[in-house]
């Protein structure tokens, strides 16, 4: 696996002022799937599912084959969540991501070619379209792909919200990785810890999440220069052992020859959803809040340990303070 920090930045820097110039000819002779993340805050209330039906026809007019509509914040939850949904799509043989972002203040829709692996997109530099209202941003996406005939026929008439096949074996290979114990060793290998760009932990297709998506470039650096100080002064305080930071893109293999064996990862999502991710018992009801969770990736088994009690938090500092404390159990 790589850390893209350092790319995820430029990319991100750079996405007002580099886009693709057009749709890609994939998009007009190949099956999509469309991600979507909308605001609950946004007005009038509109959950994911709707914003899907809304858009659909829109996709559908520009050329699109979108054969399923899936929430953003529900594929990005983590790294092996990504890598069960990749795995699914390459199965149903998928060949573009569709991006749509509902805000209080704009939409957003968004087209990229899909990678085949849980990097989803190559990049944030998508061709796209954005306006006011979700309306908006539909009929000038639909209206950019009308002067391309399309090869794709048979398009579905409403947006379906299937369970992709062999998604449910790929759901449980993923949680079976992650162990409610502490890893060993701690003290003889160094602790890598990516800071977190924003998203940089969670890849480009966090880019568009409504939350994040339009965030100006020294808000994104003025977040990462502030979360790294204050993740500092935790480790320093209660995580006796060594780590470093992880600021530029490197392998496995790099990582392992500099005696970076373990990784601390932060994942962020609904409490019931990280929960049922990690094979843990979750209520759909009651854990709605949207809670940070960290574990620590033992690189060389590809073992994730989340600790043996769980300790996430609506606020990173309490739940990176909980886990280190755990460590010590």
């Amino acid at each position: 696996m790589k850390y893209f920090f350092g790319l995820f930045v430029f990319f991100w820097l750079t996405q007002s002022v580099i886009a693709q110039s057009g749709l890609s000819e994939s998009f007009f002779n190949g099956k999509s799937v469309v991600l979507v993340s909308a605001d609950p805050a946004a007005r009038p209330v509109m959950d994911w599912q709707v914003v899907a039906d809304s858009v659909h026809q829109y996709l559908v007019e520009a050329g699109a084959d979108p054969v399923a509509y899936y929430e953003l914040e529900q594929v990005v939850l983590s790294e092996e969540v990504r890598s069960a949904y990749a795995k699914a799509f390459e199965q149903r043989m998928i060949k573009n991501i569709i991006l749509v972002t509902r805000q209080k203040n704009q939409s957003s829709v968004h087209t990229g070619e899909f990678t085949g692996d849980a990097q989803m997109i190559s990049s944030t530099a998508l061709f796209g379209t954005s306006g006011g209202k979700l309306q908006e941003a539909g009929s000038l996406f639909a209206e950019a792909g009308k002067s391309r005939p399309s090869k794709n026929l048979l398009v579905i008439d409403v947006a379906e919200f299937p369970e992709m096949a062999g998604m449910e074996s790929n759901n449980a290979q993923a949680a079976a990785k992650f162990l409610p114990r502490n890893p060993l060793n701690l003290e003889v290998f160094k602790l890598g810890i990516p800071l977190e760009g924003s998203s940089a932990a969670t890849g480009f297709l966090s880019f568009f999440r409504y939350d994040l998506y339009g965030k100006s470039p020294e808000a994104v650096l003025a977040e990462q220069a502030a979360q790294k100080n204050q993740l500092e002064s935790i480790l320093e305080s209660v995580y006796p052992y060594e780590y470093v930071w992880l600021t530029e893109s490197k392998t496995d293999q790099e990582l392992i020859r500099d005696r970076v064996q373990f990784l601390l990862v932060r994942v962020e999502g609904r409490e019931a959803d990280l929960k049922k991710s990690m094979g843990l018992e979750a209520n759909q009801q009651t854990e709605t809040q949207t809670v940070v969770k960290y574990y620590i990736k033992l690189i060389v088994r590809d073992e994730l340990y989340i600790g043996p009690e769980w300790d996430a938090d609506e606020d990173w500092r309490v739940a990176l303070r909980s886990f280190l404390e755990n460590l010590k159990k």
